[in-house]
């Protein structure tokens, strides 16, 4: 993968309703910008990333209307009900450019804390297998709750991890996965467990557990302090 550069899809169509407001999430403000332009500004800044995809709804009046970041472009385009169906339809809208068998990235919107380094390490390992992901081995104790909220079982956490983004792999296979995922009527919660229906092992890849994914007010402010200090 040495020297080569990718395109990133960021899905960005949902409405984020766990933080309450009366816009997107992803258009809250955060140090002072809206979360979805951090989160494009960190992406930009990395040597590999060659061009952003942001998938948007239909309805989204909020957009303001960046067309290119650090001299790469950003290109639009709609998105779905589910996200699985936004990245599939960023993957559709790539360039023509943009090979099957290329690899291409997809990132949460509301993950603006993600560490560069964390993107390299996860180009150069995943570049050399079939693609993967970003994540963390959970380090807690995992309980299961019964239907009232009581814990009734704890779960064993070896080989378990947290899956963050980006997640990896190539433009044509992950199409093809999602494509296949949404046949059959499954809302694959990312894109590795798509892949993993396809008969992939999607390759894991060790990241710094402060990628964190903006999902609640309190989320902000936690995403606010770490800003500068996770480039």
């Amino acid at each position: 993968m040495s020297g080569l550069t990718l395109w990133c899809v960021v899905p960005a169509a949902g409405r984020g309703t766990r933080v309450g407001g009366d816009c997107p999430k992803q258009y809250l403000p955060l140090a002072g910008r809206p979360l979805i332009e951090h989160t494009l500004d960190r992406l930009a800044r990395h040597p590999r990333i060659g061009g952003l995809l942001v998938v948007l709804a239909a309805t989204d009046a909020h957009w303001p209307g960046i067309d290119a970041l650090h001299g790469k472009p950003v290109r639009r385009a709609g998105g779905g009900a589910e996200r699985s169906d936004s990245v599939l339809a960023g993957l559709e809208a790539l360039p023509d450019t943009v090979a099957a068998d290329d690899f291409v990235l997809v990132h949460d919107a509301a993950r603006p804390c993600v560490r560069l380094a964390d993107i390299d390490r996860l180009i150069e390992r995943a570049g050399a297998s079939d693609g993967g992901l970003l994540g963390a081995p959970l380090r807690d104790t995992l309980k299961r709750a019964n239907d009232v909220g009581r814990s009734e079982l704890t779960e064993p956490r070896e080989q378990r991890w947290r899956a963050f983004t980006p997640q990896m792999f190539r433009r044509g296979p992950l199409t093809a996965a999602l494509r296949a995922a949404a046949r059959s009527g499954l809302n694959v919660s990312d894109e590795a467990m798509a892949m993993e229906r396809a008969g992939f092992a999607p390759l894991l890849v060790e990241g710094a557990e402060d990628n964190i994914k903006v999902t609640t007010a309190a989320d902000f402010a936690l995403a606010e302090f770490l800003l500068p200090r996770t480039r």
